[in-house]
């Protein structure tokens, strides 16, 4: 059997306070258009769909024009909400589009969804795990000690009570260990929010929503697809694209990429403003692109990004990269705090106001409380 693997789509985001919506829509044409040609058995959306869980009318309209081609090709979509989503609302008409061969998952209640498919080679179960965090989990399993993502995940996962002899594949949105990430994800400092990767040991794929660049991580099939769409500018070397999954028997999982042409690619450019107004420089070049400019003029261009923009229409960010301002060597408190755990932030402060570390138990009890603070 075939599937096509898609996630974060982030549908009505911003960025750099650009409106996404427009290359939002030609993207989803162009997959629907990959979609038809590879004539898959169902699609996977593994969270995400939406940027905020208040989606704009555009964002859900968007949404629904790309349910309705599927539907309508009588091509099955398996959908999960993500971090970003409302699962009560993106399971909102559930009931009703299930005869249409839309399948979304509903908020978790202590059970997953599950369908089973068939082939030449027997069942494939396909399950449907929204975001979860301790604190949704506990309620449903209070005898169960769930400390954490990768508790949380274990639990939800051993009450699906899934049958290892058959084919299994699990559609989640979560920070697998181990996974890269960019700017432009909600990840939580110091990783409070990993799931270790042998919680999903039962399944034979794993559909991956949450991190925005394409890869597999812990072994080959469990694998985020990435976004479609590059949402910041870490993401500039990203190479997009919609995964391919080939399952035959059990053990046999073959996977590729379909790649992806945006309507408008997010870039860096780079020189002095002559330079880069140069007609030799941009010509044949695709200016109306998102770009971040780093001008290397010794002094500021006056209005440099409205003549700027005589060229590049679309110019997101600009900067100077000169002696002036390396010199300067500006590293803000914000940068700094990024790169510690909440646990380290902490402890510094106990440190300043008593001067003394913290003890084991007070470690303890912090970590705990942070925990607590962040599933909550």
């Amino acid at each position: 059997m075939k599937f096509i693997h898609m996630a974060d789509l982030h549908l009505g985001k911003r960025v750099n306070e650009f409106s996404m919506i427009e290359d939002q829509k030609y993207m989803l044409k162009e997959m629907i258009t990959r979609i038809r040609e590879e004539r898959p058995d169902g699609v996977f959306v593994a969270g995400d769909v939406f940027d905020r869980g208040v989606a704009p009318e555009d964002a859900v309209k968007l949404w629904d024009d790309f349910l309705i081609a599927l539907a309508k090709e009588e091509i099955p979509v398996y959908a999960i909400s993500g971090n970003h989503d409302s699962a009560v609302r993106f399971a909102d008409h559930g009931s009703l589009v299930e005869e249409a061969g839309i399948h979304l998952s509903p908020a978790y209640n202590g059970e997953v969804k599950s369908y089973t498919v068939e082939d030449a080679h027997g069942p494939l179960h396909i399950y449907l795990l929204p975001f979860i965090k301790p604190a949704i989990v506990r309620p449903f399993y209070p005898d169960e000690e769930i400390k954490d993502y990768t508790d949380a995940c274990r639990v939800a996962i051993e009450q699906m009570h899934v049958n290892t002899e058959e084919r299994n594949v699990l559609i989640a949105h979560q920070f697998v260990t181990g996974a890269k990430t960019c700017e432009s994800e909600e990840i939580v400092v110091g990783g409070l929010d990993n799931v270790d990767a042998t919680v999903f040991d039962p399944f034979d794929y794993v559909a991956l929503g949450h991190i925005h660049g394409a890869q597999s991580v812990g072994r080959e099939t469990i694998r985020y697809s990435g976004t479609p769409l590059k949402y910041s500018f870490s993401e500039k070397d990203h190479k997009k694209s919609l995964t391919v999954i080939e399952m035959e028997e059990k053990g046999n999982v073959k996977i590729r990429e379909i790649p992806l042409v945006p309507m408008h690619d997010l870039r860096e450019i780079r020189g002095t403003y002559e330079e880069l107004m140069a007609k030799e420089y941009y010509e044949g070049t695709k200016t109306d692109d998102y770009i971040f400019v780093t001008l290397t003029d010794a002094e500021d261009v006056i209005d440099g990004m409205a003549k700027l923009r005589v060229v590049y229409k679309n110019i997101m960010k600009l900067k100077y990269d000169n002696e002036r301002t390396r010199k300067q060597q500006v590293v803000t408190d914000a940068e700094d705090v990024e790169k510690k755990s909440p646990l380290e932030l902490f402890g510094e402060f106990y440190e300043k106001q008593n001067n003394t570390e913290m003890s084991e138990e007070q470690r303890t009890f912090v970590i705990g409380l942070i925990n607590e603070i962040w599933e909550g």
